[in-house]
């Protein structure tokens, strides 16, 4: 079955089905011979990102997605060098911008910003994370991370999500999107930030396997995938909180000796101290592999939106 995506924003991983979930994966994986070869599938058309806050990875991986498509790429990374310093609002940037591109990619601070401008703009807008809620393209890579580490299963497996539970907007769009499967979720934090209550709630009423803990090293023999958050001390109101909280979650070596044979451990990146770097040396480190898969994956979002065929 062909599904259509052309000219659909993507604001929130809650507004897509398991369906269309598997057949943005599917598309993804279709997407690594473009990779390595390039293609002309995006000739012609124009992607703008709009960077309110620091990206690395979200940011270059769109654009490279582009560029490997044959499309290309205007972009607002430093929001002090732009119109926004004079004061302009978000709406006329985006009203303005949707004349100079066929697709825009935002990232916001404010919650729900990518969900307001898709209420404006006449092309797709696709959310390149909005607060502390919500990174959808983020959740999507993780997923494709997943099935692929994985032999290409999610049902079955037992999956812990590790760190800032409350200000991470990964964990968030991450745990909706794996609430698809048959999966068993384990959210491991310090009790200032656990999940949010709403998203709780959520998972409750979708019927959603999962246990709160404080404690990672007494469920590590039991996991699968290990998915490490880092503590986002910029998003903490007082410093006071981050000091409490920061370093709490350290994965080194010594705790994987317990650790089954074909666990799998993910990371968004940037991390700060809670991935030790002997852990990229061994066999279950697969962070900097994802960073591929989110080229690849965002190829296909980038391909679908625009109506390209492939």
């Amino acid at each position: 079955m062909i599904l259509d995506f052309k000219g659909r924003h993507i604001i929130s991983i809650k507004q897509f089905t398991k369906e269309e979930l598997e057949y943005i994966l599917k598309a993804a994986n279709q997407m690594e011979k473009y990779y390595k070869t390039g293609s002309d599938l995006l000739k012609g058309k124009i992607l703008a990102t709009l960077f309110f806050e620091p990206s690395t990875r979200t940011r270059l991986s769109f654009t490279s997605a582009m560029y490997k498509l044959g499309g290309e790429v205007i972009s607002l990374s430093n929001p002090e060098m732009s119109s926004i310093k004079k004061g302009e609002n978000l709406t006329d940037t985006i009203s303005v911008v949707q004349s100079y591109a066929d697709v825009i990619v935002l990232r916001h601070e404010l919650e729900g910003s990518a969900k307001l401008m898709s209420e404006v703009s006449q092309i797709p807008i696709i959310n390149g994370g909005s607060g502390t809620k919500e990174h959808p393209t983020q959740a999507m890579l993780d997923l494709l991370t997943i099935k692929n580490e994985m032999n290409g299963k999610i049902d079955g497996l037992k999956i812990a999500i590790c760190g800032d539970l409350k200000y991470g907007r990964t964990v968030k769009s991450l745990a909706y999107a794996l609430s698809h499967y048959d999966v068993e979720l384990y959210f491991v934090s310090p009790p200032s930030l656990r999940m949010r209550h709403e998203v709780i709630s959520d998972l409750h009423s979708l019927n959603v396997k999962f246990k709160e803990l404080n404690d990672l090293s007494e469920i590590i023999p039991e996991l699968d995938i290990l998915y490490v958050t880092r503590i986002q001390s910029e998003r903490f109101p007082d410093p006071a909180d981050y000091a409490k909280v920061k370093g709490s979650y350290r994965i080194d070596v010594s705790m994987l000796n317990r650790a089954k044979e074909n666990l799998k451990i993910l990371h968004p990146l940037p991390r700060v101290e809670e991935i030790d770097y002997e852990v990229d040396h061994t066999k279950y480190a697969r962070y900097f592999q994802q960073a591929y898969y989110g080229v690849i994956l965002r190829m296909a979002l980038l391909a679908l939106v625009l109506g390209g065929s492939f």
